[in-house]
């Protein structure tokens, strides 16, 4: 499944985006306005926000799928559920981009990932670094913004829940 995005970039694969998060508000919205490709479909798990997380997501036209609270939150669950839900609306991706509701997508990464899944069928999943919008507001946020930019270049063993994963 190859699309053109309307600028005429680079051909990249059908992606689909989960987001997950809880009470996000600003950073849901900065996270959704960060997902570049148009015309992507987009679910937004939400683990019992209070804040108007839901209905900012659905002003703005995203699927939403409310946890229920019979069963604790977890990230996991959220990105279960969310792909599940993404594949029930679109079952002809060929990608699914992961990203937690307090995060942005750095501009071209989404492209160049996609890029990667299109042209190296062994490869599975294609991550970067996180990095803190503001490493110097405290001292966890450095250590974090450190921590996150330790693991190496190159093929890796594992990686986070902000990832673009090859659908099938």
């Amino acid at each position: 499944m190859i699309s053109h995005r309307d600028s005429g970039a680079t051909r990249v694969p059908e992606v689909g985006v989960v987001v997950i998060g809880r009470n996000e508000g600003e950073r849901l919205a900065r996270c959704l306005a960060s997902i570049p490709i148009e015309g992507s479909r987009i679910v937004y798990v939400d683990s019992g926000s209070t804040d108007g997380s839901v209905a900012m997501a659905q002003g703005r036209g995203v699927d939403v799928v409310q946890l229920d609270l019979s069963t604790p939150f977890t990230a996991a669950r959220a990105r279960n559920t969310g792909w599940r839900r993404l594949l029930d609306l679109a079952p002809d991706i060929a990608a699914i981009q992961f990203i937690d509701g307090d995060c942005e997508v750095v501009p071209g990464f989404m492209e160049e990932a996609a890029a990667v899944l299109t042209g190296a069928p062994d490869v599975v999943a294609v991550c970067g670094w996180r990095r803190e919008r503001q490493p110097e507001r405290s001292g966890y946020n450095t250590v974090c913004d450190v921590e996150w930019r330790s693991g190496p270049v190159g093929n890796a063993r594992s990686f986070g829940g902000d990832v673009l994963v090859r659908a099938a």
